[in-house]
């Protein structure tokens, strides 16, 4: 065997046929080769977006400078030129004779973006790829844990293997032990599904007998240290299973670094809030807003002066957004659990005309309060021959309703829907032209998210049917904004269907929308044209003109991003 060719990494993303055929209509054969391989490898750069309420970049700059040197890592600015400025600015990174970077030393460097009106940005950038001496020798492998694919895709952004990632580890492996990291990549199944096709727990023998064991050449992301056992591996639920000392890319992490200063985001992420121009004093509404990102940065951009409406189908996700602008010091963010495709606010007849927004105005409290007070009389009236009359006049009498139902909490738990103990609170949804501006960053395929190992359970049903969400979603911003105001969609997605067909049903649908420039203009053009399906359907994207007014970032690109997209409508006379 060549060592060569099994233990490093070379990773091929396996594809849907069907999509890939229509991927390739859209790109291109070359073009979409290179995509594809992009995906499969980190950005060379981590990028932070600092809280300027609190702080300024110099100041990040200089206190990340101190942490990552006491970390080991070693400054070198002549790599920061790799950042994404322009063709110019890119520099050659040092390699050797098989084409990769020197791993002996952690190299990094950080520097302030250049772009106009983003100077509040800090590129980190890490090396990579790089050669690993595994220790191989002829008929004695080295010792290795398999980890799960995401667990993986985490490690190539900077992230040690936690617990819950291995999936198989050699025997006999003991804590501070050196072991060669493989991934498991999901595998065709007989059934047309797609697995790991192992147990969680499988003992390597480093043979061809070993599960999946040629499908892992190539998909060996470095070396790491055991902090536990092979035994305490699969006996605890957490923690740090192996400190990655020797990666395949060299990229910092900031897990619980200089929290409420900054906030590691993707930079088409950043520039997607700034397309939006949020202005102090206005009122915004972000429909899908967690994790909280884009919501924070608006918050910073509008100086943390206005209402801004951040919304999300999931409780535990809307939490984490509160003790995200908790943590960033923001005032001006309210967050409600909706679902955005109930964002419109259904008023029945006998609703109040001047109900408020958000679904929590005075009349909507009164009417709360009285079903709540018809409630406690009808538990009270169906019980109360369990009650004596002294009870009843001293308030002390609880329905046997509530003690059952206090019975099954203190067996079950809080609840899933509770488990992080904090009140969210439930919206029904906003009144028509409510807003000044609606950012959308639609739930997607995410495509163009990077590094990706898998991608074969994607098909062109399922694309569709995000399509056919996002344009829903759609329908409800188009209804929430102001005439006069502005909306943004935004996915991370590199599928057409998602991005250039939604501008197209966006503008074809509603005449009084119309596409705006962005600024800053940082991505490429979209795509023009369309794609005819084998089974009838047509694909509408942009028309000629239309291209130069969205953003659409290529990974494969030199600004080395995610694959993105961002487009920008104005809202005209909704009587047109």
């Amino acid at each position: 065997m060549d060592p060569s060719e099994r233990y490093c990494y070379n990773p091929t993303l396996r594809w849907n046929p069907q999509v890939e055929e229509y991927f390739v209509k859209a790109y291109g054969v070359d073009h979409f080769a290179r995509i594809s391989e992009a995906l499969t490898r980190p950005s060379c750069y981590s990028c932070i977006r600092v809280n300027t309420l609190k702080s300024t970049s110099d100041a990040v700059i200089e206190k990340l400078l101190a942490i990552l040197q006491e970390r080991g890592w070693q400054n070198d600015p002549a790599e920061g030129a790799n950042v994404p400025y322009s063709s110019d600015d890119i520099a050659t990174v040092p390699v050797d004779s098989s084409g990769f970077s020197d791993t002996s030393v952690k190299k990094c460097s950080i520097s302030k973006c250049k772009i106009p009106s983003l100077d509040y940005v800090v590129f980190v950038k890490g090396s990579g790829p790089h050669t690993i001496d595994y220790g191989y020798k002829e008929d004695k492998p080295p010792k290795e844990v398999i980890v799960s694919r995401k667990c993986a895709e985490a490690v190539l952004r900077g992230a040690h293997v936690y617990v819950p990632g291995v999936l198989a580890c050699s025997a006999h492996v003991e804590k501070g032990e050196t072991v060669a990291v493989s991934v498991a990549v999901e595998q065709p199944g007989t059934d047309g599904g797609w697995s790991v096709g192992f147990t969680r727990g499988t003992v390597l023998q480093g043979s061809e007998t070993d599960p999946y064991h040629f499908e892992r050449n190539g998909l060996y992301i470095g070396q790491g240290t055991t902090m536990m056992s092979r035994a305490g591996m699969f006996r605890v639920s957490e923690g740090v299973a192996l400190d990655m000392d020797n990666r395949v890319f060299n990229l910092p992490s900031f897990r619980d670094l200089l929290e409420g200063d900054i906030f590691l985001q993707n930079l088409p992420s950043i520039i997607a809030a700034h397309a939006l121009d949020p202005q102090e004093g206005e009122k915004i509404l972000d429909m899908c807003a967690a994790p909280g990102g884009k919501t924070t940065a608006i918050a910073i951009l509008m100086k943390d002066k206005g209402e801004l409406i951040a919304a999300d189908r999931s409780h535990n996700k809307v939490f984490d957004i509160q003790k995200l602008a908790a943590e960033m010091g923001l005032k001006c963010i309210t967050t409600y659990k909706l679902d955005a495709l109930r964002s419109v606010q259904r008023i029945n007849k006998s609703d109040s005309q001047d109900a408020s927004t958000c679904g929590d105005s005075e009349s909507i409290q009164n009417s709360d309060s009285l079903t709540a007070k018809i409630q406690e009389i009808s538990d009270t009236a169906l019980d109360c021959t369990h009650a004596s009359i002294e009870q009843l006049k001293n308030k002390i009498y609880t329905s046997k309703a509530e003690v059952r139902k206090s019975t099954r909490k203190m067996r079950n738990g809080p609840g899933r829907s509770n488990s992080l103990g904090g009140r969210v609170e439930r919206s029904k949804g906003f009144l028509p032209n409510s807003f000044d501006r609606v950012l959308l960053d639609a739930p997607c395929s995410a495509l163009g998210l990077r590094p990706r190992l898998f991608a074969g359970e994607d098909t062109v049903e399922s694309l569709r049917t995000h399509a056919k969400y996002q344009r829903r979603m759609f329908d409800q911003a188009v209804q929430l904004v102001r005439p006069g105001g502005v909306i943004v969609y935004s996915t991370c997605t590199i599928n057409p269907g998602e991005n250039e067909a939604l501008v197209r049903y966006a503008l074809d649908t509603y005449k009084f929308l119309s596409l705006a420039s962005q600024h800053p203009k940082v991505g490429g053009p979209g795509l023009v044209g369309g794609c005819q399906f084998s089974d009838g359907y047509q694909e509408e994207w942009l028309r000629a003109g239309e291209e130069d007014l969205v953003q659409r970032f290529d990974p494969s690109s030199e600004l080395d991003t995610i694959g993105f997209f961002i487009a920008k409508f104005n809202v005209g006379p909704k009587d047109i």
